[in-house]
């Protein structure tokens, strides 16, 4: 029998020229379940994050991230991780 694992939750706070490139470097560590999008308190984006999906869903997801990034000044990444 194994212990369910726990997710742990973490906030950034990036500008938009930085959105692009902290999600991709948080989806390229492996540990990371979901991360959401915030702007002023109100979540704009929700990627779950699985295994199978990330390699489908990484292009229209930070394409669509970018046009996002190029309209907000501040947001928030809210990360759910679960420890390997």
């Amino acid at each position: 029998m194994s212990e369910q694992q726990q997710p742990r939750w973490e906030e950034f706070r990036v500008s938009g020229a930085q959105l692009v490139e902290k999600v991709k470097e948080l989806i390229h560590e492996g540990n990371v379940r979901r991360i959401q999008i915030r702007h002023e308190g109100r979540v704009v984006l929700e990627i779950p994050l699985t295994v199978a999906a990330v390699g489908v869903l990484v292009a229209p997801v930070l394409a669509a991230l970018g046009a996002f990034a190029a309209l907000a000044a501040e947001c928030t990444i809210v990360v759910e991780r679960v420890e390997k």
